[in-house]
């Protein structure tokens, strides 16, 4: 059982930069070909790679990254079918606690550029989410990643992503951490947590993702998070990258539009070549594009 398809995105307001790109999706199905390897918390949308495309041409986005969800634990076939045939448009974020040098060369062949790390609790449960690698098996994996120029993305509280910043630091890899950082809104952007993230990005080996709905519920303009966001940009435009979070997970009808986040991001920063930056600049950097 799937729940249907996401809506259709609408334009954005305003046209994107060419080679903007959307640096945080998942794809889901056809559960035909590629049925799930993990039972969720939540029922799996019908969101393959062709309705993923829909989205980029109705947005602009011509570039996008598809990250690992649990549902297919670290099983990368779904994502590299839609790698191959992106014709270079997609990279991806797999997810693995272990990698052969043979396996490392045919994912990054692919298109795959950096593995999820999740340290995230489900929702109203204690333990970690079915499929999640934790952040423990980085250690492993450095070295093969190192190699190939890969990056660690991580999804966290916001107090363990703090009390972590040393052993990232460490690794020798760019850091990538989800979702604004986990912040939490309540605490402000003087937050000692927040702060350790800020400053972490000023030294230029931490990047962050700007996406808005998993922190806020200010839906659907999340006008809280525009403190962070400012903050956030004001440390090191240089290391953060856009990301729409499709096809919004668990939000049901609080699943915000491509278009109206873009818009958002288009008022909340002014600047055209900050934008440009954080569209087009840092992915082709970061995802190797």
């Amino acid at each position: 059982m799937t729940d249907a398809s996401p809506p259709p995105a609408r334009p954005p307001g305003w046209q994107l930069p060419q080679g903007s790109c959307d640096s945080h999706t998942h794809i889901f199905g056809p559960y035909d070909r590629f049925p799930v390897v993990h039972q969720m918390h939540y029922t799996p949308p019908f969101a393959p790679v062709e309705l993923h495309l829909d989205m980029r041409v109705r947005t602009g986005l011509e570039r996008g990254v598809i990250v690992q969800p649990g549902a297919y634990g670290s099983d990368p076939e779904l994502m590299i079918d839609a790698l191959n045939a992106s014709g270079g448009k997609l990279r991806g974020i797999c997810a693995s606690s272990t990698l052969d040098e043979k396996t490392f060369d045919r994912w990054h062949a692919a298109g795959i550029r950096g593995l999820r790390f999740n340290d995230m609790t489900v929702p109203g449960g204690t333990g970690r989410f079915p499929g999640a690698v934790a952040t423990e098996a980085l250690d492993d994996l450095v070295p093969g990643m190192r190699a190939r120029g890969w990056h660690a993305e991580i999804w966290g509280p916001i107090d363990r992503h703090a009390d972590l910043i040393p052993r990232y630091r460490s690794l020798g890899i760019p850091v990538v951490l989800d979702h604004m950082a986990s912040l939490v809104v309540s605490r402000g952007v003087d937050d000692p947590a927040f702060r350790k993230i800020l400053r972490a990005l000023q030294e230029g080996w931490l990047w962050v993702k700007l996406v808005l709905c998993r922190c806020s519920q200010a839906f659907p303009d999340y006008a809280d998070l525009r403190p962070f966001h400012d903050a956030l940009i004001a440390a090191n435009p240089n290391h953060l990258v856009w990301g729409s979070d499709w096809p919004h997970l668990r939000l049901a009808d609080r699943a915000p539009d491509v278009g109206h986040l873009l818009d958002l991001f288009r008022e909340w920063e002014p600047d055209e070549t900050v934008r440009h930056r954080i569209l087009v600049k840092n992915p082709t950097e970061l995802y190797d594009f």
